[in-house]
Formats: structure tokens, C-alpha cells, sequence
């Protein structure tokens, strides 16, 4: 392998993804995950659309025929707060054979206190449990192909967690959506560095990475995701947020490098301007609190044991 680079990453620099097979979850139109999945079928990639729902999931197989009408698209429909989901649409996969890359792109933002059918609170299934499950079913896939990659997004916001989540998640306890939203974002990145060392101590044929969009304009805050803001003030302050932040096309590109440039293992991608807001895609760090290995180990731990899934 030649050295990586750590200079800006451009979209000319995707490369030809004929004969590869990438699964995208959260792909709704408009999305981070929409415009990852366009620029991967545009470059012939075989891309599966994972989406909880159907609809949606058809708007975005539309929305990419007409800017690539020869683009080879899938369907996947998969709930990530719900583990039953997770593991009913990781058997339907099995049908699309060895994975290239799975990114782990879904989840839900600043949501009021919710639990799931699991007893879980809403941000932190949908956000580290799902994909956590998800990743460790299609492992055998991935490694199949010979040269996997399981890229997840995370976010400026693992920034601002205290602690990484290691509490038992089934407790009820005092709950702020922002701090809690925080900690999965954190999860994100913990899981990516101790899943990315397992594998290289398993001597397996995958790698894993993370990225975050910085500031992308995306629906978050139409859907009141961002504070209390419904109808009219939630289209104000989506519009607001549109103009003062860099287009979702553009925050999916540290994803779509992360996913496809030379890169080793454990890397973390985000986009290169000023605060890491916006701009061409570069290598960047994370904070100290992702790279401690206890905590990684003990939520690694406490994650197989709510999820059932066993990894190497």
C-alpha cells in the first residue's frame, strides 16, 4: 500500500467502483446518505439503499436513476432502533453477496426522550446499537470480498460528551437530548478504533474508519430535530441553517473518501476548512476522550452483550 495521503481529497478523486458492492443506510433524498450513494453509482458501484422506510427508499432509487439511469441499485429496509429489524435485514442481505463497504450512515439527532421496543433509548440504538449489530452480521460478507471497509459518521459533537455511554442502557435515568446525543457520537468513534484493532489482531481482510460531514445543511431541522421547532419556524430555521452551512452533497465527501481513498485503518476524516465546519475532505483527529482504549474495550463489551452479536 502506498502512504496515505493527508492532503484535501477532491470528488475526482473517487475512483472507478465497477464490480463493488456498497451498502448505505439512511439514504433518504437530500441526505448525507443520498448524495454518498449517488457518487458511488455514479462510479458503477452496485449500491444497496437501506432505509426504514419503503417510500423513501423508492424516492431515492428515483432521485438517482435520473442523474445515473444506469446505475445497479438495491433495496434494503431496516429499522436501526429496533435490534429484531437489524437482524431480519442483515438476513435479506445475505442475498447480495460479498460487501466492499458498508457505511453506517443513519441515525436521529437531539430527539426527545424515547424507548424503543428494546428497551433502549432512542439516539443510542438508533445511532451505536443498530449499526454496531448491523456491522457485526455482515462481517462475513465483507470480509468475503477480500478487501472490506466499514466506514461510520460520526460527528463535531462527540466533542462535547463528558463520558462515553457505559451505563447499563436499560436503566432509566436523568436524560438531556443534546449531552445524550453527544455520548452516541462519541460510541461512534470508540467502536470504530477498537472494531478497526480487533481486526487487524484477527488478521481479517476489513478495515474501519469514521467521518463527519461538519456542518451540513441537511433536513434535521425541518423535521424539529434541532430544539422545539415545528411547522413554519422549523422551515425558518432549516432555511437559516441551509445558508450559513455547506450543502449536503459536500458533507458526504469525507465519507465518500473514508470509503473509498488509500487510507489505513482507524483513520478519521472530516472536511479541512476552518474549525472542520466545511470544505474539501482531510484527515483529521479526534478528541482525547475517543482514543481511550479502557473505554473502548468496556463499550465494545457492554455492546455485545445488549446486541447478542459475537464478533472475532
Amino acid at each position: 500500500m502506498s502512504a496515505p495521503r493527508t492532503d484535501a481529497w477532491e470528488l475526482a478523486d473517487l475512483p472507478d467502483q465497477a464490480g463493488r458492492t456498497v451498502l448505505v443506510t439512511g439514504t433518504s433524498v437530500g441526505g448525507l446518505g443520498h448524495h454518498t450513494a449517488l457518487e458511488l453509482a455514479r462510479r458503477g458501484a452496485r449500491v444497496v439503499l437501506a432505509g426504514r422506510t419503503p417510500s423513501k427508499i423508492e424516492e431515492t432509487d428515483a432521485a438517482i436513476r435520473a442523474e445515473v439511469p444506469g446505475a445497479e441499485l438495491e433495496r434494503l429496509e431496516v429499522d436501526l432502533s429496533s435490534l429484531g429489524s437489524v437482524r431480519r435485514a442483515a438476513a435479506a442481505a445475505s442475498a447480495f453477496g460479498p460487501l466492499h463497504v458498508l457505511v453506517n450512515n443513519a441515525g436521529v439527532m437531539g430527539t426527545p426522550h424515547s424507548r424503543t421496543e428494546d428497551g433502549l433509548e432512542l439516539q443510542l440504538a438508533t445511532n451505536h446499537f443498530g449499526p454496531f449489530l448491523l456491522t457485526g452480521l455482515l462481517l462475513p460478507q465483507l470480509v468475503a470480498s477480500g478487501n472490506g471497509t466499514v466506514v461510520t459518521v460520526s460527528s463535531q459533537f462527540h466533542r462535547y460528551a463528558r463520558s462515553a455511554p457505559l451505563g447499563d442502557p436499560r436503566v432509566e435515568g436523568r436524560y438531556s437530548r443534546w449531552p445524550a446525543y453527544a455520548q452516541t457520537k462519541l460510541a461512534n468513534l470508540l467502536v470504530t478504533y477498537e472494531l478497526d484493532r480487533r481486526l487487524r489482531q484477527a488478521a481479517l481482510p476489513v478495515r474501519a474508519l469514521a467521518a463527519h460531514p461538519g456542518f451540513a445543511g441537511t433536513h434535521l431541522a425541518a423535521n424539529g430535530q434541532y430544539g422545539r421547532a415545528r411547522g413554519g419556524r422549523a422551515s425558518i430555521l432549516d432555511a437559516t441553517i441551509r445558508a450559513v452551512s455547506q450543502s449536503a452533497a459536500a458533507g458526504a465527501w469525507p465519507t465518500l473518501m473514508a470509503a473509498t481513498a488509500d487510507l489505513p485503518g482507524a483513520t478519521y476524516c472530516g472536511p479541512g476548512g476552518p474549525l472542520e465546519m466545511g470544505g474539501p475532505p482531510r484527515v483529521v483527529a479526534s478528541n482525547r476522550r475517543s482514543h481511550d482504549e479502557v473505554a473502548q474495550r468496556r463499550l465494545w463489551e457492554l455492546s455485545e452483550n445488549v446486541t447478542g452479536v459475537r464478533y472475532p
